[in-house]
């Protein structure tokens, strides 16, 4: 086994305590959360009620952790109780769907710079869900990410810079728990748009290698161009 965190797609709705779930919908199977708030929704997702519970339509062309879940992501640690910190949250998609998975005992960090786009977040999701608790700050500035306590589990970052895998591996090492999981979205057109994606994913690759275990590394297309989403793990 790769990982005890390897997880199998092909799950039924049966199973307990599952991180998200695979249900029929318009005759396809799509990918969805049991929803946290039942009656909300974040981005005119489609509810879906099974058996007394409902659930969220996950939809991987607005969610590139949903991205990465179509294209064969085998590491998922994100469950019950997690600790994430999560850099670039934008209008919350993707937390919001997290916070489905982590639950009342998990906590979310989401930090996010623009602030009419915080305003969505606070206004759409946050205020919805109280184990999100949002940040309105530079990523460049971990030190000054007040409401964050103590190690997380995993840090997620989605942000569009030129430096985005040095703000990332700032972040991991003031908040990253050792052994915990980091998933980095590589936007290459953010960083250079001379060099070919391919070459700019291997660079920034690169240089993770010295603090971490490279686990997997996925092109995020059809869903996103250009993007690749990489998977480590913090060494020991």
């Amino acid at each position: 086994m790769k990982d005890q965190i390897q997880i199998k797609r092909e799950r039924s709705l049966e199973e307990d305590n599952q991180s998200y779930f695979w249900i029929k919908s318009e005759g396809e199977k799509k990918l969805a959360t049991e929803n946290l708030v039942p009656g909300n929704q974040v981005y005119k997702e489609k509810l879906i009620i099974k058996k007394g519970v409902e659930y969220r339509l996950w939809d991987a062309f607005r969610s590139k952790l949903a991205a990465a879940i179509m294209n064969d992501l085998e590491y998922f640690p994100f469950e019950n109780k997690s600790k994430v910190l999560y850099l670039g949250a934008s209008t919350g998609t993707t937390v919001s769907h997290i916070s489905d998975i982590v639950g009342p005992s998990g906590i979310i960090f989401g930090v996010e710079h623009a602030s009419r786009v915080a305003r969505d977040f606070l206004d759409r999701v946050a205020s919805y869900r109280s184990n999100i608790i949002p940040i309105l700050q530079d990523a460049r500035k971990p030190k000054e990410y007040f409401s964050v306590f103590g190690k997380v589990d995993i840090v997620y970052v989605d942000i569009a810079q030129p430096d985005q895998t040095q703000i990332a591996l700032d972040n991991c090492e003031m908040y990253l728990k050792k052994g915990g999981y980091f998933f980095l979205v590589i936007k290459t057109r953010s960083i250079d748009v001379t060099k070919s994606p391919r070459r700019i994913i291997e660079e920034e690759t690169e240089k993770l290698k010295a603090n971490f275990d490279i686990l997997q590394s996925i092109d995020l297309y059809p869903y996103d161009k250009d993007h690749a989403m990489v998977i480590a793990k913090y060494k020991n």
